[in-house]
């Protein structure tokens, strides 16, 4: 399979999810040689029926061992989250593999004044199984999970009681995902 063949199927799942065309934008600092030629993060502007900035990685997933490929919501359009999002899938590609329920330190606030310095690599429960699991010919299940800020206490209460654990404090506090400044649920 060719790295168009795997971008255009990647991107017309989040398209055919979404209802929405992205904006193809390029990280062009470090060592983006290592990575496919034609990788990116795919921008996806609010619409009506989705009132947040929505940014995806397209090619993190290309080797069939790490069929994985990432997404996060934010309140503000904000060119840090390419750089987090292709900082991230570098590191998946050419070091560890990320999954579900990996935690990964952003080493800087998610946005400007926030707490949550980290990320937990989650199902993606606002757009459900649809969304998660797509199978692309040549390459087979590519796994599309949510990245979702979170603080440093929250990150070690995982660490500490697991991944369900904390889920359960995000739904029992009614996580507001959207918000920089919202306080830790720990």
């Amino acid at each position: 399979m060719t790295t168009t063949s795997f971008s255009c199927g990647v991107t017309g799942h989040y398209v055919s999810q979404w209802e929405s065309k992205p904006k193809s934008r390029k990280f062009g600092q470090g060592p983006i040689w290592e990575m496919p030629s034609d990788f990116c993060i795919l921008e996806f502007e609010p619409t009506g029926s989705r009132k947040m900035w929505t940014y995806a990685t397209c090619g993190m997933a290309e080797l069939p061992a790490r069929p994985v490929e990432l997404h996060l919501f934010s309140p503000v359009e904000c060119d840090g989250h390419i750089e987090l999002l292709t900082a991230l899938a570098h590191y998946h590609r050419t070091g560890e593999p990320v999954g579900l329920g990996h935690t990964v330190n952003f080493g800087r606030p998610w946005l400007p004044g926030s707490a949550c310095n980290h990320g937990l690599i989650s199902l993606p429960y606002l757009d459900g199984r649809s969304l998660e699991e797509f199978r692309l010919a040549g390459v087979g299940s590519i796994h599309f999970l949510w990245l979702i800020p979170i603080t440093q206490s929250e990150r070690e209460y995982k660490m500490t009681f697991g991944l369900e654990a904390l889920e359960e404090k995000f739904d029992a506090a009614k996580l507001d995902y959207l918000n920089p400044c919202r306080p830790s649920v720990i």
